[in-house]
């Protein structure tokens, strides 16, 4: 269940971020509460995952995936460059998620 909120919680975080993006620096109204909420319910359901999955690497997950996702749709909504540097970090992102959870994901 722990990793379901887990879940729930990049995907509002996501969805805030992309938001922020839209408001215009908070100009637009619409965007703007869907980040506030998006960024709250983010936080909610992250807490509710710390119950069940240690802390390191929950948010290792969380904040790693969300950044990932992000690089990606600024790729494809922004039209954002892809450099070797962005592919490369966004692997390393996932690489350390990977070896955090091998290392360390036993309660």
């Amino acid at each position: 269940m722990g990793y379901l909120l887990l879940a729930g919680a990049i995907a509002a975080e996501v969805t805030a971020t992309t938001a922020m993006k839209y408001s215009e620096g908070f100009t637009r109204l619409w965007p703007s509460l869907v980040t506030a909420v998006g960024y709250v319910v983010s936080f909610a359901l992250l807490a509710r995952t710390l119950k069940t999955v240690q802390i390191g690497t929950a948010y290792a997950i969380w904040s790693g995936v969300g950044t990932a996702a992000i690089a990606v749709l600024g790729l494809l909504l922004f039209g954002e460059g892809l450099t070797a540097a962005k592919v490369g970090g966004i692997l390393l992102i996932i690489g350390g998620v990977v070896v955090l959870n091998l290392g360390g994901a036993a309660h």
